[in-house]
């Protein structure tokens, strides 16, 4: 019998690229769902910021049609690779370097997807000084910091200058969500919208990965004290348990008890 995975060494096991949101690569399908969400027009500046080597810069400077399409990567291979994609665009580049260094203050539509603090804290500093008004900032599956989108379809947010801030977690997640808290049934169906609109998940892995998810979306809920329930579900203990039995993962030890109510 397999031992279980405590899950401190299930995330270890991981690649570091998956738990800092790098060279997490999104399908061209999901590209075009988030800039036609973003509104992406002919006059703007697009800049997505680390950009691996997705289609994103190629895509907004090709099919959008943007004044300028940029992408700013931090790896050097990984650059030079991304600027294949862009081969003969005017209107596109790759720039090698560190989004928290890089000029980007003619931009008026960003990609920035990170849950990095060491990028979000610098960045969101950058954003609010430097930016013009009206510029907007697109992100997938979480605002950054406590920003409050202007616009929401989740997993998709944006967020435009000048931006706002909620005080506390509870009024971010009721300009969301519609009321300052969230259940096992929102956490389930937003891992199932995640999973859906992402489009990277087999579909013969569809039903684990929506439990694996859902149950991290309600466990963070449950220990930043906006979920709704004052004990612990029943279907979160199910699910919990049939983590730990059929897939030897244990997600129990990530419930914070001094939380519970």
């Amino acid at each position: 019998m397999l031992g279980v995975l405590r899950t401190k060494e299930f995330l270890s096991s991981l690649p570091r690229s998956v738990l800092i949101g790098d060279d997490i690569f999104i399908p061209d399908k999901v590209v075009r769902k988030l800039f036609r969400f973003a509104s992406l027009r002919r006059s703007d500046i697009f800049y997505d910021l680390g950009c691996g080597n997705s289609s994103a810069v190629a895509i907004a400077a090709k099919e959008f049609k943007v004044k300028r399409s940029v992408g700013i990567e931090i790896k050097k291979k990984v650059a030079v690779e991304a600027r294949k994609k862009i081969i003969s665009m005017d209107n596109a580049q790759i720039i090698m370097g560190d989004i928290r260094k890089a000029s980007i203050s003619d931009a008026t539509v960003l990609f920035f997807w990170f849950t990095d603090p060491r990028l979000i804290e610098p960045m969101l500093s950058r954003f609010r000084n430097e930016l013009k008004n009206g510029a907007r900032v697109v992100t997938i599956l979480s605002p950054p910091d406590l920003m409050l989108p202007v616009k929401t379809e989740f997993p998709f947010f944006m967020f435009q200058q000048p931006f706002k801030y909620a005080e506390q977690l509870q009024e971010q997640i009721e300009v969301i969500f519609g009321k300052p808290c969230i259940d096992f049934v929102e956490s389930w169906l937003m891992a199932g919208k995640y999973i859906d609109e992402l489009e990277v998940v087999p579909g013969q892995h569809h039903r684990f990965v929506n439990m694996f998810q859902s149950m991290v979306i309600w466990i963070n809920a449950w220990n930043t004290g906006v979920a709704c329930e004052k004990e612990i579900p029943q279907p979160v203990i199910s699910y919990l348990e049939i983590l730990k039995t059929f897939f030897a993962i244990d997600l129990s030890d990530l419930i914070l008890k001094k939380n519970k109510k």
